[in-house]
């Protein structure tokens, strides 16, 4: 049994922080960081079943041409992305009752929805990119437990920044995910490659305002100029890496769409980031289901 300070339950049987009971979710999950975004993509549902708030965390359950779905905010960071990971699984594989894991897995599909900055000059603003794998410098998985053997892409990328001279503030942890079985061919100029999942937005993305950022010019050159197995690190957000580690880990099929809104090598902003993430979600929808969503709205 669970004990009751580890599984903590609102007094209804709803999980602590989402306030979800079992069957008000979907196995298909989009996640979202902003809050007021779960709106955004569940106006094209063909119904919204389920709408419920606990403070960041904000989840609309319904269903868009026949597949029922779930879309949830996680707010920003690694740090909510392992409270909505974990809770949302122990929805599905933990019998809460008897608080005790369920004999029987249900696999869950993961789609983070997200915005993200480009690291790579030739990356267009307003464009797309799918995370092949993430690497996480937030701290997160970290306390989960390590693979039996180190990636070759983290030992290539420390061997690489030794001979640049430098080296990462915090030792970097890869997470590579189980991608959904989805037509990927549906967004084919989709970029792809090693997205940099950060601890926070301005000295851990090598952002300096008023203080000075560990991540160094030298060392941010020198991981723009990592290559491995055709992958380059190709973005900078704030959840990624978390999603990808916890959801392997547990089990579940997880995607990282991001539209690049800030290109960091150039030093340049959207002036559309509103369209842009409408369009996201809208291409998102369209690899879950199959039918764009402006066809869903107009029946």
């Amino acid at each position: 049994m669970i004990p009751a300070s580890e599984l903590i339950l609102r007094p209804n049987g709803a999980v602590y922080h989402l306030d979800l009971l079992p069957g008000q979710v979907a196995e298909t999950i989009i996640t979202v960081g902003d809050p007021e975004r779960v709106a955004q993509v569940s106006r094209r549902f063909d119904r919204v079943e389920l709408r419920v708030e606990a403070r960041e965390f904000v989840t609309h359950t319904g269903e868009l041409g026949g597949r029922r779905l779930t879309v949830i905010s996680t707010g920003i960071g690694t740090d909510n992305v392992d409270i909505v990971l974990n809770e949302l699984d122990a929805l599905f594989n933990i019998d809460l009752g008897r608080r005790e894991i369920r004999n029987e897995f249900t696999e869950l599909t993961f789609l983070r929805l997200g915005t993200s900055g480009s690291f790579q000059p030739d990356l267009p603003l307003d464009s797309f990119l799918l995370s092949e794998t993430a690497l996480g410098l937030d701290g997160l998985l970290a306390f989960y437990p390590p693979p039996d053997a180190p990636d070759p892409l983290t030992v290539a990328l420390v061997k690489h920044l030794d001979r640049a001279g430098t080296h990462l503030p915090v030792p970097p942890l890869l997470a590579r995910p189980r991608l959904p079985i989805l037509d990927w061919s549906l967004i084919p100029a989709m970029a792809r490659g090693i997205t940099l999942t950060a601890a926070g937005f301005y000295a851990p993305q090598g952002r300096s305002l008023r203080l000075p950022s560990g991540m160094s010019p030298r060392l941010l050159t020198a991981l723009r100029e990592f290559r491995h197995d055709d992958l380059r690190i190709t973005n900078i957000e704030m959840e990624t890496a978390g999603i990808y580690g916890l959801a392997t880990a547990l089990g579940h099929r997880s995607a990282s769409l991001s539209a690049l809104l800030a290109n960091r090598a150039q030093g340049t902003f959207s002036r559309q980031p509103a369209a842009t993430v409408e369009r996201l979600i809208d291409q998102g929808l369209l690899l879950l289901v199959g039918i764009g969503a402006a066809d869903a709205v107009d029946e």
